[in-house]
């Protein structure tokens, strides 16, 4: 069985929706909410490598500046 978000479900029922409606509309809004452990293991390494280019971009904008101070 599919994961649902019981809230939305109970919306649903609530505005007068039939249960499997209800259930399917849940389960497909949830599925798209979840976020799983390799979306966020993913997420992690793209903002690594985005440091990274940030450091190398910051350090190439600042070294210049201290050259003319060091003849």
């Amino acid at each position: 069985m599919a994961t649902m978000i019981s809230e939305v479900y109970a919306a649903f029922r609530a505005a007068g929706v039939d249960e499997e409606h209800a259930r399917k509309a849940a389960e497909a809004l949830s599925n798209e909410a979840l976020a799983t452990k390799s979306d966020v293991a993913r997420i992690e390494r793209e903002l690594l490598v985005i440091k990274w280019m940030l450091g190398v971009v910051v350090a190439a904008t600042v070294i210049p500046l201290f050259k003319p101070l060091l003849t």
